[in-house]
């Protein structure tokens, strides 16, 4: 018995889970394969949401004002 394939696509939202994925992994100099395994993946009219996106998080600097030295 032969299984027809379904052809998925990406929705938008899974696109950026893994530009995330991405930014995150070259920002901390790391894999991106064990992220991308984690993946949980749901099928939404639209095609594939990711269900669990990476967050990133950006550290924010404080500069001193040359004034208040």
């Amino acid at each position: 018995m032969t299984v027809a394939a379904k052809e998925m696509n990406l929705t938008d939202q899974a696109l950026g889970a893994v530009m995330m994925a991405l930014q995150r992994s070259l920002m901390e100099q790391s894999d991106i394969v064990p992220v991308l395994k984690e993946f949980r993946f749901r099928l939404s009219e639209d095609g594939l949401v990711v269900m669990n996106p990476p967050l990133v998080k950006f550290g924010v600097e404080e500069i001193a004002d040359e004034d208040e030295e």
